[in-house]
């Protein structure tokens, strides 16, 4: 029965609970966020909207990252033919960053944000108050310090071992999620360049580097599961990443068409940009092609349909939708609505949500010493699959349903209509993106519960032979 190879292998196992526990927080708040847009004191003061949208925003990338540095931490050891360069080292970033990540929560909701900022050192370096880089300074220190312990260990492991094209594309975009972190912390007065370079964290990280690893961890799995010649996946995988960094690092341009930079970005962005659903169409091909080419049936169909989802789901929601409203003449109008909502939803969760949980549904049967789960525990998790997949789908679509019609009444019509009294006729639409995430939910628990799901027993049939006693 094919088991763990490495014993440090063991260290990805609580970093897989954290981000499942933290998921499972993220989407509690996204319950509370859907019911604000309509109900608008609920909760209030308790937890005012602005709190809720940052721990969700939040508690989404801090869940990644722990999947993220899980799934290194199970794949490199296998890669390099080695054990994990310092497994005490990586259990005490665990609890560094768990401890962390758990008290900027707790701050963000116990604590005004402003005394939060003051209590935390922002005066002395200002990088609190921007979108998705709302973290204390203390904590922005802590993710630094986890990082570079990380990749030292990572680092040294690839090192000391076999080097592969998945260690090194999976290392590589490690570094860079490390290097264009460090622009948090870089906040100038001056609005356009702190948009500038604010982009070199958000949109580098989730459309540049985030996608190299994103293709590591499913050329993994797929190696893992389909015994295709290693040759035949690391092909695949250089054309993805040379497609992805070409088109998502000049891609930023899409950001720059309106906030002061040059006329020329609007050229360079809206070309680059449509290329960018190339790299997520050669993955959903390289997902299925792999599939069919498979010399073996592996048990773990739950991990085979994940790591399929990914590839469709990935080219969906960062492909289709966002090519829809990325070139300069669209994005005039768009930029700022609920489509770009519906856009991050799908591209979140089909790209690296989804390629989390592939690894997860991989390497957690064997990290509790299995090989794969039991028939009953893989058919609940496919349920939860399809449940949290097409209810993801219903919020994209009612998403973007509500931002044609925000864009229609607030953007184009002869007398534009105010903000807010747009919003009032799109409560219809919120109301059923909310029950879709409701249902996404249900997904969730029957997601948490494969997990402890187990075959019932099997009993002998009335009048079937007993075997003699002897």
């Amino acid at each position: 029965m094919q088991l763990l190879q490495y014993k440090s292998q063991a260290v990805a196992k609580p970093y897989f609970i954290a981000a499942i526990a933290l998921f499972v927080g993220q989407i509690l708040f996204g319950l509370i966020l859907g019911l604000q847009y309509v109900v608008g004191d609920f909760l209030f003061p308790a937890i005012p909207f602005n709190i809720a949208r940052m721990v969700h925003t939040n508690l989404l990338i801090v869940w990644l990252l722990f999947g993220f540095m899980g799934a290194a931490y199970y794949l490199v050891p296998e890669e390099s033919e080695t054990e994990l360069h310092s497994p005490l080292l990586a259990y005490l970033m665990f609890w560094i960053f768990l401890i962390a990540g758990a008290l900027t929560i707790v701050g963000y909701l116990m604590v005004p944000y402003a005394s939060l900022a003051q209590m935390t050192g922002n005066e002395t370096l200002e990088t609190m108050g921007r979108e998705f880089l709302e973290q204390p300074l203390p904590t922005k220190l802590g993710i630094v310090v986890v990082a570079l312990a990380f990749l030292y260990n990572i680092g040294m492991t690839i090192l000391k071992g076999r080097k592969t094209a998945l260690s090194i594309i999976l290392l590589t975009g490690l570094v860079g999620l490390a290097v264009l972190f460090l622009f948090a912390f870089y906040n100038p007065s001056n609005l356009v360049k702190d948009k500038y370079f604010w982009w070199w964290v958000v949109h580098l990280w989730v459309e540049g580097v985030w996608e190299l690893i994103m293709a590591a961890i499913l050329g993994f799995v797929l190696l893992k599961i389909t015994g295709v010649d290693r040759e035949v996946i690391e092909k695949w995988l250089y054309v993805i990443i040379t497609l992805a960094l070409v088109s998502g690092l000049i891609g930023t341009g899409h950001h720059y068409y309106w906030i002061g930079t040059p006329g020329y970005w609007q050229w360079w962005g809206g070309i680059f940009s449509a290329l960018e659903p190339l790299p997520f169409f050669a993955m959903t091909v390289f997902c299925f092609n792999m599939v069919n080419r498979r010399r073996r049936e592996h048990p773990n169909k739950a991990a085979t349909l994940w790591a399929l989802g990914t590839g469709v789901m990935a080219f969906l929601g960062a492909g289709v939708w966002g090519f829809l409203h990325t070139l300069a003449p669209i994005n005039y109008y768009t930029h700022g609505t609920q489509i770009t909502a519906a856009h991050g939803h799908l591209a979140f969760f089909g790209a690296y949500v989804m390629v989390v949980l592939t690894i997860i549904s991989y390497a957690m049967p064997m990290l509790r010493g299995r090989e794969v789960n039991p028939e009953r525990a893989q058919v609940l998790e496919m349920w939860s699959f399809w449940l949290m997949t097409v209810s993801m789908v219903f919020i994209t679509l009612f998403l973007t349903a509500a931002g044609i019609l925000q864009v229609w009444l607030q953007r184009i019509i002869p007398s534009p209509q105010s903000f807010m009294a747009v919003q009032d006729q799109l409560h219809i639409f919120y109301w059923l993106r909310w029950l879709a995430g409701l249902v996404f939910s249900v997904g969730l628990a029957v997601y948490l519960y494969s997990f402890f799901a187990k075959d019932k027993p099997q009993t002998a049939e009335a009048g079937e032979a007993q075997p003699a006693a002897t």
